[in-house]
């Protein structure tokens, strides 16, 4: 048996599949990421192409089925284009860099309704350009990372306990974790985290406001969180997005 699903979604991905359908990837209000085929999308009359088109946010009816990896899609409508990420270059690589880190940082038929919410929620932020797409991209991968239970612990030292500074620099290895400049001066084999680097992390784990900020301490950030998670998720190859978009 079938059941019926209606529900809103972001689209991940698509891909052509026949002469005339498309395998689109969603993540879903309720049911989480899935896999679904859009029978005869690609039709001329057809106007689910462009209602399936990548980064939309849509109402989707499907039938659901446990045993079937491909979903099958009744109806959709559009909610939101977001016309003003697509007309950008940057929002638009920084966008869909965060639908990658989805697509490849969740499971199939995994149900999370926060990460539903913060998904919208920072795609309406490119939209309206409420900060930099770099930096809106480096929080919404921190709280991703969190999401997906691999939290970065950035508080406190992980030798000494005490409250890790954020103006000052700190030491760092991916099996202890941070730890304060003192201890860093007396124990071996952890990296040195700059001040500039390490304040722009704490403020992203703790949603503190950023301003007036270096693009390399962005980008350096970004790196740290890609080679966190590479670190933490073997399969995780990194992220093609900011690359293809260059």
């Amino acid at each position: 048996m079938s059941e019926i699903i209606k529900t809103q979604a972001v689209v991940l991905g698509k891909m052509n599949y026949s002469d005339s359908s498309l395998i689109v990837t969603l993540y879903t209000e309720h049911n989480g990421k899935i896999s679904a085929i859009v029978k005869g999308a690609r039709s001329p009359k057809s106007k689910l192409a462009l209602i399936f088109d990548t980064l939309n946010h849509i109402e989707v009816i499907f039938y659901k089925k446990e045993s079937r990896e491909l979903q099958i899609v009744s109806s959709a409508d559009l909610i939101s284009y977001y016309p003003n990420i697509k007309s950008d270059l940057e929002s638009t690589k920084y966008a869909f860099a965060v639908l990658e880190l989805v697509r490849n940082l969740t499971i199939e038929n995994e149900s999370n309704n926060r990460l539903f919410k913060g998904l919208l929620k920072i795609l309406d932020h490119f939209e309206n350009k409420k900060e930099a797409p770099s930096i809106l991209f480096a929080r919404f991968f921190m709280f991703l990372i969190t999401e997906t239970g691999y939290e970065i612990m950035i508080d406190k030292c992980s030798i000494c306990n005490k409250e890790l500074n954020p103006d000052s620099s700190v030491g760092y290895n991916f099996t202890t974790g941070f730890i304060c400049n003192e201890c860093l001066q007396s124990h071996s084999g952890f990296e040195k985290i700059e001040s500039e680097l390490f304040k722009f992390l704490y403020c992203l784990k703790n949603k503190k406001f950023l301003n007036s900020l270096k693009v390399k301490t962005i980008d350096d950030g970004n790196f740290f969180l890609e080679k966190y998670v590479r670190e933490h998720i073997p399969d995780f190859k990194g992220i093609q997005s900011l690359s293809m978009f260059k």
